[in-house]
């Protein structure tokens, strides 16, 4: 069996060009293997974000209502203060969820950006 030579000590087995389609080949490669790493985890992601978000806005509106419920029994007064927290706790939790929302996003439109440079 032949094996092959070894080549001389200057010259490269490699052109320029075969260089470029071997880099371009790597970064596929690397694309590749990152889509496969997302989208492996990309329903439990989500299911995980709707569970944080949902969080975000039950955890603020419960404690209003609670905190709402305990002024209303111990300073009763013309108002219920347990629908004025709720609305507040409400408010609060959505505000929150905008802000984990957009966050995820800038995350995610960022990724898309280094990848197709």
């Amino acid at each position: 069996m032949n094996e092959p030579r070894p080549s001389k000590a200057g010259s490269s087995p490699q052109t320029k060009s075969g260089q470029d389609f071997s880099a371009q080949i790597g970064v596929k490669a690397a694309r590749k293997l990152h889509a496969r790493r997302r989208d492996a985890s990309g329903v439990w992601f989500g299911l995980g974000m709707m569970g944080l978000i949902g969080w975000s806005v039950v955890v603020p509106t419960l404690l209003g209502a609670a905190l709402g419920l305990w002024l209303d029994r111990h300073y009763p007064g013309g108002h219920s203060w347990t629908l004025a927290l709720l609305i507040g706790g409400l408010t609060v939790g959505c505000f929150n969820a905008w802000h984990w929302v957009t966050k995820e996003d800038a995350a995610i439109r960022g990724e898309r950006d280094d990848h197709d440079d």
